[in-house]
Parts: structure tokens; sequence; C-alpha cells
């Protein structure tokens, strides 16, 4: 497999030496044979997993916790109106 690892780095913007290039090549071409001989293999029948371990996420209650506290919030403010806070013009 030939690849052009110098147009690679060029279009992952990496600057790479020519003694870097010579090294990345090979190991970029075993990389993607291992891809290759990966999508050979036959995955019929085997069902699609979001995680390799059987793992169940602890679920909790739906229960609101917090009141509407917008009004004691509110309070400090200098001007309110139908319930948000006025200020003032920053752009004209």
């Amino acid at each position: 497999m030939d690849i052009d690892v110098n147009k690679i780095a060029m279009l992952a913007r990496i600057k790479l030496t020519e003694n870097e290039a010579s090294e990345l090549g090979p190991q970029l071409s075993g990389i993607l044979g291992y891809i290759e001989a990966l999508s050979e293999v036959t995955t019929e029948g085997v069902p699609a997993t979001a995680h390799p371990h059987d793992a169940a996420m602890p679920l909790r209650a739906n229960i609101v916790t917090n009141s509407n506290r917008r009004e004691d919030l509110q309070k400090p403010s200098p001007k309110i109106e139908s319930g948000l806070y006025v200020v003032p013009k920053v752009i004209e």
C-alpha cells in the first residue's frame, strides 16, 4: 500500500521532517492494513452494542427538588417588568 505521508501531514496541518515521514509511512500502512482485515470479518447475527459491558445506568426519581424562587431572587433588583429584569439600553 503506497501512502503519501506528506500529503496526509499537509491535510492534518502537521509539519514533518523527511525522517519522520519515512518512519510514519510503514506505520500508517500497517494501520490501514489492520482496518482492511477488520472489514473482512463477518458480523452478521452479532447484535449492535453501545458498551462492551452489560452495565445499566441507575435512574433516580424525577422529582422536583427546587421550588420557584423567582420573586425572592428578583427582590433586590432595581426594576422588574413582567417577571423579567429591566436593564439600561446598551446599544443605540
